[in-house]
């Protein structure tokens, strides 16, 4: 059936950033790697992003998503997801023999060693954080007490640390920027003493991606992200759109996309999480543009060019 157009649609306004970031394509990169190297299959604990393609698109080529390691056999070849997992997984997974790919991002590793690190100093933690979330259970996880979670600002009055002289502060890294620090500044009201982080938790890739989102939103009629619903930063991404008062919806694919939405409206902004490939934006272009929409603006924005190095055993110039 042909898509109804919707006359008042002119134009589509990308976002820049958006979409894969670093830690992303380092982990896919990982399970590719793995699955060229040693074959099927090969074994992921937990999904190795947030989004449903490319998770698919990853088990047609072979790889095996388990939540415990139970499900892994013997010898296996096991990869942990970019969320990051608690101490206890790694312990196990050591213990079981498997052999290891870690594909947790290096900026939720830089947050499990300043907990490692400060723990041996005597440091209790607070943490910014959906509960729930995998790279909030792998954090809580490096230690075996001493880390409360807190979700909101009301949270932040009902925490009782057993002290207040050495208290750190640390973040799930794809919060929204502004409600984690408006949770920061809640924690350091009730304990000014707090140690913060040197350079903020919540990593490059979310914030230039809320950033983005703030400079689009007022410049269109509707906000369309894609990212599938498990996924963090996307959510906020939406959330964001919506709080800046312009209609936003979050799409997993292009046939998600309602002729509805667009109706009476001229401009619509798309962006995309950092789990979400170009692939799935450009499904969602054309699809727009089956709507009524006749152009695709580029927005002026951060380019982002860091790349995150692979384990030893999967770069390239690896022996086999």
């Amino acid at each position: 059936m042909t898509a109804p157009v919707v006359s008042t649609l002119s134009e589509i306004t990308l976002a820049e950033p958006r979409g894969f970031c670093a830690g992303v394509d380092r982990a896919i990169e990982i399970v590719e790697r793995a699955l060229q190297k040693f074959g099927a299959p090969i074994y992921v604990r937990h999904e190795i992003v947030h989004n449903t393609y490319v998770v698919n698109d990853l088990k047609q080529k072979g790889a095996i998503f388990i939540e415990e390691l139970d499900d892994v056999p013997p010898g296996a070849t096991l990869v942990f997801s970019a969320h990051g997992v608690s101490r206890a997984v790694q312990d196990e997974a050591r213990a079981r023999g498997f052999s290891i790919f870690d594909a947790t991002c290096p900026l939720v590793t830089k947050v499990h060693v300043e907990v490692a690190k400060l723990a041996k100093e005597g440091y209790e933690f607070i943490m910014i954080g959906h509960k729930g979330h995998p790279e909030v259970e792998g954090t809580m996880g490096q230690l075996d007490s001493g880390i409360h979670l807190v979700e909101d600002v009301a949270d932040v009055a009902r925490v009782q640390p057993l002290q207040t002289d050495k208290l750190a502060v640390v973040t799930q890294t794809t919060l929204s920027v502004d409600d984690a620090a408006e949770i920061a500044e809640a924690v350091r009201q009730r304990f000014p003493k707090v140690r913060e982080p040197k350079q903020q938790d919540i990593c490059y890739a979310t914030q230039n991606r809320q950033d983005a989102v703030k400079v689009l939103s007022p410049q269109v009629d509707i906000v369309i992200v894609v990212g599938s619903p498990t996924s963090s930063n996307s959510n906020r991404l939406r959330e964001l759109a919506q709080k800046l008062g312009t209609e936003s919806h979050m799409v997993d694919s292009a046939d998600e996309l309602q002729a509805a939405w667009f109706e009476g409206k001229s401009r619509v902004g798309l962006t995309a999480g950092a789990s979400a490939p170009e692939v799935l934006v450009n499904q969602v272009i054309e699809r727009i543009r089956a709507f009524g929409a006749v152009s695709v603006r580029k927005m002026n924005g951060i380019e982002e060019t860091l790349k995150f190095p692979l384990p030893k055993g999967l770069r390239l110039d690896t022996p086999t």
